[in-house]
């Protein structure tokens, strides 16, 4: 269990620095397309600049997007009750509970750090969970908060925006150039580099971050089952959703990667594109924690 947690962790981390580097290259290309090599360092500052403004705004836009709610204890004493507890046993600050109206079975957690962090649930999940298995979804979601995935969620965003960004200014820069000075062989060259990083570098990205998210669902798996000591309630949950999930009303690909659940519409694409492991797997490896698998 703890080493499949460390290795997750290295992998991750490992991700991360490939997108950075990533986001560097293109930057690099950039400046090279300008004719002006000297130009990186200022692009990447640029970069860097609107990664943190995406990262620090990040949280409240996926919350507003989803149309999530804020309640206080008296408007779900279920939930807010459910939060409390798992928060002390997990020794984290309480994070503010948001519900989200709408049938689908579903939640989420986001925020930068655990003393900023926000936990949703939709109306369809506390309607068909019991508090067993609730407390197993609610456990999976502060298990992200715990282990800094709602970080590393942002960073992800954050770092998927800049790198669609300078996609397109170098589709645009490519196919500009190339009406200019066409005899040179340097122009042409960028010009074909500058339309397959254009190309490539969104979908590598999102690759990354699907498998960020991917080995993130298993960890905040292994930790919620570990927080309530009883790995059955969670697996439960996951069977239920398996049986009777439904898409979201609000379909955000930018922000399906928060989710306990796939709350997007399924189909060959949206499988290949997965934010989420199989729900069979899942299980399994939770019930493997019991024995009974």
């Amino acid at each position: 269990m703890y080493e499949s947690i460390a290795a997750n962790k290295r992998k991750t981390i490992f991700m991360m620095v490939f997108f950075v580097a990533l986001v560097s290259a293109l930057g690099w290309l950039m400046a090279q397309s300008l004719g002006h090599p000297t130009l990186t360092p200022y692009i990447l500052i640029g970069t860097a600049i609107y990664a943190f403004i995406s990262y620090w705004a990040g949280s409240r836009a996926a919350l507003a997007m989803n149309g999530a709610k804020p309640i206080e204890k008296k408007d779900n004493p279920r939930l807010w009750r459910i939060v409390e507890n798992l928060a002390i046993t997990e020794g984290l600050p309480m994070p503010k509970v948001y519900i989200i109206e709408d049938p689908a079975p579903n939640a989420f957690a986001t925020g930068r750090d655990p003393k900023h962090a926000s936990v949703a649930a939709t109306t369809g999940i506390l309607e068909m969970m019991t508090d067993s298995e609730l407390e197993g979804v609610m456990a999976h979601e502060l298990g992200h908060v715990k282990n800094y995935d709602i970080r590393v969620s942002m960073i992800a965003f954050a770092l998927v925006a800049v790198i669609g960004i300078i996609a397109d200014i170098l589709l645009h820069m490519s196919f500009f150039s190339s009406n200019d000075d066409e005899d040179s062989g340097n122009n042409q060259l960028f010009f074909f580099l500058g339309i397959a990083a254009a190309i490539l570098a969104p979908i590598v990205a999102s690759m990354i971050q699907l498998a960020v998210s991917r080995r993130r669902e298993y960890l905040a798996d292994a930790t919620g089952a570990l927080a309530t000591r009883y790995p059955e309630g969670l697996a439960s949950a996951l069977q239920k959703i398996g049986a009777y999930g439904r898409p979201m009303k609000r379909q955000n690909t930018s922000t399906a990667h928060l989710f306990f659940a796939n709350p997007l519409k399924k189909g060959v694409i949206a499988a290949l594109f997965s934010t989420h492991p199989p729900i069979e797997d899942r299980v399994q490896r939770l019930l493997k924690m019991t024995g009974k698998a």
